[in-house]
């Protein structure tokens, strides 16, 4: 299965959070791994956040952010090219898609992924509408 993750997914394999233990299940199952390029600094970003919330220690995101990288060298990243800009643009014209949700949307129809996973009720409506088959996590 070709799997693909969107950020708030992807997070759940670092943060211990409802959704978690679906999202390493599917990705036990997955034979290739699918996020957009604008993946790593997303997850990055919230893992930064639950610092400034003091939520996570330093040593513990360094232990995560080195975790991410090893995920995403197993993985296909999916870089913003014009024909995911072209299907972004396409996602934002039909949707109530935000910009990034629609990149995440449009990667993962480039990529021809077999399952789009996301925690983004309003994102697995949109990646719908396009065609992709979906789990909410």
């Amino acid at each position: 299965m070709r799997l693909f993750l969107d950020s708030s997914a992807m997070v759940k394999r670092y943060i211990d959070e409802a959704g978690s233990d679906a999202v390493d299940a599917l990705c036990s199952q997955a034979m290739e791994l699918g996020i957009s390029v604008i993946c790593l600094p997303e997850v990055v970003s919230a893992l930064c956040r639950l610092i400034r919330e003091k939520k996570l220690v330093s040593s513990q995101y360094v232990i995560l952010k080195e975790e991410l990288g090893a995920d995403i060298e197993d993985s296909e990243i999916i870089e913003l090219s014009s024909g995911v800009i072209s299907a972004a643009i396409a996602v934002l014209e039909k949707t109530t898609s935000r910009a990034m949700d629609a990149i995440h949307i449009a990667s993962a129809i480039q990529w021809n992924a077999d399952l789009f996973v996301s925690a983004d009720l309003r994102q697995i409506a949109s990646a719908e509408e396009f065609g992709l088959s979906v789990e909410i996590v």
